[in-house]
């Protein structure tokens, strides 16, 4: 029975979900058209969320599109509309990476300096060693984010798989 977009099972059932199905419903999901082909490899053209700018998945970027480089696993041509995955665990990383390394680098550099540096520096204000600590910790996080996403965009395993074509 289902109501209102939930899924509602008798007790002791189970939902038993095919791998592409999981994938679909926790990792990028994007449908879009074959651009150009490269070997093994498609560009697709899809289009363009408010995700893709803190994104590091290696899209190229216009006013409306989005252009992903992906595995043509489905054996697409230009021209047809494909569904493009990336999957979950590939996805999270990156999350977890963009957002959480810089996260806590603020926090252990406030620490770092409202503890340590006050010590070294005891005219200075700590509140302002511990600002200054944790926004230097933040912004050097970044450039290290920066060059790890770029050795891992060329990792194959870290590509997004063109899975289906849709039509065309």
């Amino acid at each position: 029975m289902k109501t209102e977009g939930v899924l509602h099972l008798p007790p002791g059932s189970w939902l038993v979900l095919p791998p592409s199905r999981v994938l679909l419903a926790e990792g990028m999901d994007e449908v879009g058209v074959v651009k150009v082909l490269k070997g093994d490899v498609a560009i697709v053209s899809v289009s363009r969320k408010s995700a893709c700018e803190q994104c590091k998945a290696g899209c190229s970027l216009t006013e409306s599109e989005a252009e992903i480089e992906a595995i043509n696993e489905a054996g697409a041509e230009i021209g047809q509309k494909v569904r493009v995955l990336m999957s979950p665990h590939s996805y999270l990383k990156g999350t977890l990476l963009v957002y959480g390394v810089p996260s806590v680098a603020l926090i252990v550099g406030a620490v770092i300096g409202k503890e340590f540096l006050s010590l070294l520096f005891e005219k200075a204000d700590p509140d302002i060693l511990s600002a200054i600590a944790g926004f230097g910790a933040f912004i050097i996080s970044f450039g290290l984010v920066k060059a790890w996403s770029g050795r891992v965009e060329k990792k194959i395993e870290y590509k997004p798989v063109v899975k289906e074509i849709i039509e065309g």
